[in-house]
């Protein structure tokens, strides 16, 4: 699978009532091979989402406050540690979860998109999680534990 431009998903929207969602387990090869093909805008995007964040909602990422922009986005195919797989009417979604080397215990979740096995792979987005308390007080938060599932997510 190689890399192609988010513009060009398919106008159809996949959701979790509608799709067959697998269960977690370490990447396999056809995984990786998505890996691979959208790393650098998985590293690109994961950059862009943490100076927006820092900028609206600096919590979403304060666990990264004095690591660089190059250390926080050092993974690698070594740090993707496990994914899930949708199918759906019109391709394959896949949830990966990330671990982040400059962060012990810190990992992202991503969503990438590919019609099959055999077509181009592209990135989606990143979970991103608002909450908000009883007082009307929201929260915000980008980086997850080793023991949070991975689930489905829209963006």
């Amino acid at each position: 699978m190689t890399y192609r431009s988010i513009g060009e998903l398919t106008p159809c929207q996949a959701t979790k009532e509608t799709s067959e969602l697998g269960e977690s387990h370490a990447p396999r090869q056809e995984s990786i091979d998505a890996y691979n093909a959208i790393e650098h805008e998985l590293k690109k995007q994961f950059i862009h989402l943490r100076r927006d964040h820092d900028k609206h909602e600096p919590e979403s990422f304060a666990a990264a406050r004095g690591v660089s922009d190059h250390d926080l986005a050092s993974f690698s195919q070594d740090d993707f540690v496990l994914v899930r797989v949708a199918t759906t009417a019109y391709g394959i979604i896949l949830f990966g979860k990330l671990r982040l080397p400059a962060l012990p215990g810190a990992y992202v979740h991503f969503r990438a998109f590919s019609e099959g096995p055999d077509d181009d792979a592209l990135f989606h987005s990143f979970h991103t999680e608002d909450k908000e308390d009883e007082d009307g007080h929201k929260t915000f938060r980008t980086l997850f534990t080793e023991d949070e599932p991975l689930d489905w997510f829209d963006a």
